[in-house]
């Protein structure tokens, strides 16, 4: 018989960084929520994919020992978070989507508290400091307050207070939400270097161009996962599908004709252009397609076969999970 933390009497694996066996949490609208089989390798950038509301953010909070589950297990850095919390927290680093150091302290001053947080010894305060502030690119800024500095630059530095006691392994909830593009590969590279470091990251974004830089990944819909893996075995999620970029003037009224069409499984809005994804049984090339889609009204419709994206698995993950 399955033991109460077991999928399918597999158990926890306490050498992996975070390790999950069936978590479940009572929500007041959703009523119980079941988690699977979850394993994170430890030094990995590992990404938390799904849409608003399917249980990212709790099972951080699960994770980090703020919220207890109603059931299941927890193990991070080897440790039983549920049971063991206080063994937890100061081997771990938060940063949490919606900006959370004082705004009117200045920059040294924000690092100072969260030095006092952790207790951190003076000496070993100062060798943090300079490195953190050299991270950050916030030398000679450490009069500044934080109000001032840009949202990028406000992340960073948020950065730095979550690692300044240098945990084993940092949740990042959303963290560059808000942040320009050029500033979001800086701070991927920051994250990078974390890695390199040997630091396990586990981050949350809806950026999937940020997802495909992640050397592992998890997509959670509705307190399920329901696929993990690396990018490519992501993506291999549609290997008896093809995905079709369409460009046309009219892209809205596209969208309500493929959405309706014979044979297309799916369509939806890809950045400025159009996504048809066709089963392989059924797909006669891009070219049928066009012809439908001229024969449709559609002169000036583009058709490219393109390879797909982790955005096309997740959409194609969502519809599936919603059918059933």
């Amino acid at each position: 018989m399955t033991r109460e933390g077991e999928v399918h009497g597999i158990p926890a694996d306490p050498s992996a960084a975070i390790s999950v066996r069936g978590l479940t949490k009572t929500f007041a609208f959703h009523g119980g929520r079941r988690g699977s089989r979850l394993d994170v390798p430890r030094g990995q950038v590992f990404g938390f994919l799904g849409p608003n509301g399917s249980g990212k953010t709790t099972t951080i909070r699960i994770l980090t020992g703020t919220s207890a589950p109603r059931s299941g297990q927890a193990l991070v850095l080897g440790e039983d978070v549920v049971a063991h919390p206080e063994r937890v927290r100061p081997r771990i680093g938060y940063m949490s989507q919606k900006f959370a150091l004082f705004e009117d302290l200045t920059v040294d001053e924000n690092l100072r508290f969260y030095a006092g947080v952790y207790a951190l010894d003076p000496a070993v305060f100062a060798a943090r400091r300079r490195y953190i502030l050299e991270m950050a690119d916030l030398q000679g800024r450490e009069r500044e307050l934080t109000r001032n500095l840009s949202v990028g630059w406000r992340q960073r530095l948020a950065l730095g207070a979550a690692t300044i006691h240098e945990p084993d392994l940092l949740f990042l909830d959303e963290p560059t939400s808000g942040v320009d593009p050029v500033a979001r590969r800086q701070f991927w590279d920051l994250l990078y270097e974390l890695a390199g470091r040997g630091v396990t990251l586990f981050v949350t974004t809806h950026y999937m161009e940020e997802a495909s830089h992640c050397h592992r990944l998890a997509f959670i819909y509705r307190g399920r996962i329901v696929a993990e893996g690396s990018p490519n075995e992501i993506r291999a999620n549609l290997s008896t599908q093809r995905v079709y970029d369409v460009t046309v003037r009219d892209a809205d009224l596209a969208l309500g004709w493929l959405e309706t069409a014979d044979g297309i499984a799916e369509a939806y809005l890809s950045g400025a252009a159009l996504h048809a994804v066709i089963d392989r049984g059924v797909d006669r090339g891009a070219g049928a397609l066009r012809e439908r889609m001229v024969a449709a009204g559609f002169a000036d419709a583009v058709v490219v076969s393109v390879e797909p994206t982790i955005e096309d698995v997740f959409v194609n993950l969502v519809s599936r999970e919603r059918e059933a």
